[in-house]
């Protein structure tokens, strides 16, 4: 079966998540592209899916018959909507993060989910697909005994004038918020955040960097520094100590070179080289799942803890006192 599929959002990782599907996996066809801007729409047709139909209004590429499944790619803002609409569709929804923009967004999402009684949304949260995360993940079941300690980074070479305080938590900090839960197969109960010394590199209206502190139900502790303003390349780190021993994530693969008496290897300075190969997965995921109508990976649920937890790291930024995460009962479309 070929699962014909909607984009709406055709900026940059729409319009490449469109040449994915078209060139890379199988078992899919972009049937339909949307966009606030019509004519970004229309270049990514003519660019790669000449067969494909622009519709002026996301709701209306949702409710065409033609359409299997959707992909939200849009701006934030837009994403809340778009996925409840394509569960009263009945049709698969693939929402790049966040879920929502609130809290209360994505929990709105979550009920019509599981009202509906299926599951239909799967959340962006690509680190789950990454090969060295899931190597880690592994080992953490499997080899270092029970975890005790999470050391993680997320350092970015810079980031423009636009990037303030809050955004090192919704746009950075939140694929650790995920993609520590999935190690540990734990939950959040409290977030802190400190600001070490201010890198002089980092504009007035930013604080970088600083160091958000979790802890789970399980009693783990977790460090995360977020330096975007490293300067020397996109840097993910994560480190895992276990009661038998401890697990690094590891590098990404690259060619160790001897040369004018140095031993050196390349880092990265794009996220999106760093991940490209786990966008594959992911939406191979997804389209299996949807060809079936349902959905896989990352859920609803996912998204909102993601939020609930991102809203109790930004007051901790604001308040600098340790702030409480409470989460209500999960329902059973996600055990």
């Amino acid at each position: 079966m070929t699962v014909r599929i909607g984009v709406i959002g055709t900026g940059m990782i729409g319009r490449d998540h469109t040449r994915r599907m078209q060139q890379v996996l199988a078992g899919t066809q972009v049937v339909a592209l949307s966009d606030y801007n019509p004519d970004a729409a229309r270049a990514v047709q003519k660019d790669l899916v000449p067969d494909a139909k622009v519709y002026d209004r996301g709701e209306d590429l949702i409710a065409a018959p033609d359409v299997d499944a959707v992909l939200v790619c849009s701006t934030g803002s837009t994403h809340e909507p778009y996925v409840l609409a394509a569960i009263a569709a009945g049709k698969p929804v693939f929402c790049e993060k966040p879920l929502a923009t609130t809290a209360e967004g994505a929990l709105r999402i979550v009920e019509a989910e599981a009202a509906k009684g299926s599951r239909l949304v799967q959340v962006g949260f690509m680190r789950r697909y990454d090969a060295g995360y899931r190597m880690l993940k592994q080992v953490v079941d499997n080899d270092i005994g029970t975890p005790l300690m999470v050391h993680a980074a997320h350092r970015n070479p810079t980031v423009p004038d636009t990037y303030g305080t809050p955004m090192a938590i919704h746009d950075t900090l939140i694929h650790e918020i995920d993609v520590l839960r999935w190690l540990l197969n734990d939950d959040y109960v409290s977030a802190q955040v400190v600001f070490p010394r201010k890198s002089s590199h980092a504009h007035s209206g930013l604080r970088d960097p600083q160091m958000v502190l979790l802890e789970t139900a399980k009693g783990i502790r977790i460090d995360v520094e977020i330096f975007v303003n490293c300067r020397y390349g996109y840097d993910i780190q994560c480190q895992i100590v276990g009661e038998e021993g401890l697990a690094n994530l590891p590098e990404p693969m690259s060619i160790t070179l001897r040369k004018q008496a140095h031993l050196q290897n390349e880092i990265l300075m794009d996220w999106k080289d760093r991940f490209i190969d786990s966008y594959d997965v992911e939406l191979a995921d997804f389209i299996k799942a949807a060809a079936l109508g349902t959905a896989a990976g990352p859920t609803a649920w996912d998204g909102y803890v993601a939020a609930i937890t991102s809203d109790a790291c930004v007051q901790a930024q604001e308040s600098g006192q340790i702030v409480p995460i409470t989460l209500p009962a999960r329902p059973a479309l996600y055990d």
